[in-house]
């Protein structure tokens, strides 16, 4: 009988730390955070979506300045729980509705080329994704590339010899069959 009492208080209190696990991992993980787009040009906006984060909070990065992020409220159809009135039946419907944050975050003209993280406070905690985004360089404008990477003078100087020299050769031997077909 002694047994059976210990294995059924085991039993509930696995049960009970089984059900509690989900929402506690919910929102430590950094894949509950998402930017998008994941690649993108200075000046440019980008929507970063967080779940578990009930009544919204603050994303930081060193490429943007703090942004507000702002409950998302989902309704059965349309936008009805955004406008008031009838959105009051909304939290009774198990509350999974309010559980996503949304913000849209401007990056700044100055920042570097690269990868950079997100950090989001939300309801007194804080959780990081890294390399959550990347911010590609500037456009080098009269020259073509898009990008700090591409074709340097050395590259072109080399690429413009190897065509020069293909249409010499190509003269050359175009004069020497000439001869031949004369003889």
């Amino acid at each position: 009988m002694r047994n059976t009492r210990a294995l059924a208080v085991a039993g509930a209190a696995v049960a009970a730390l089984g059900l509690s696990a989900p929402a506690a991992v919910a929102w430590e993980t950094p894949s509950n955070i998402t930017a998008l787009p994941s690649v993108i040009a200075r000046g440019g906006q980008l929507t970063i979506t967080v779940d578990g984060c009930r009544n919204g909070g603050t994303a930081t990065s060193n490429a943007f300045a703090p942004t507000r992020l702002s409950p998302v409220h989902h309704a059965g159809k349309g936008n009805e729980g955004d406008r008031g009135g009838s959105g009051n039946n909304e939290a009774g419907r198990g509350g999974s509705g309010n559980e996503t944050a949304r913000g849209t975050a401007t990056i700044n003209n100055d920042a570097r080329p690269g990868s950079y993280d997100i950090t989001v406070t939300c309801d007194g905690r804080t959780l990081t994704k890294p390399q959550a985004f990347t911010v590609l360089g500037g456009v080098r404008g009269g020259i073509g590339g898009s990008t700090t990477t591409g074709a340097t003078p050395t590259d072109v100087a080399i690429g413009g010899g190897l065509v020069a020299a293909a249409v010499v050769g190509g003269g050359v031997f175009w004069m020497r069959r000439r001869a031949e077909r004369r003889i």
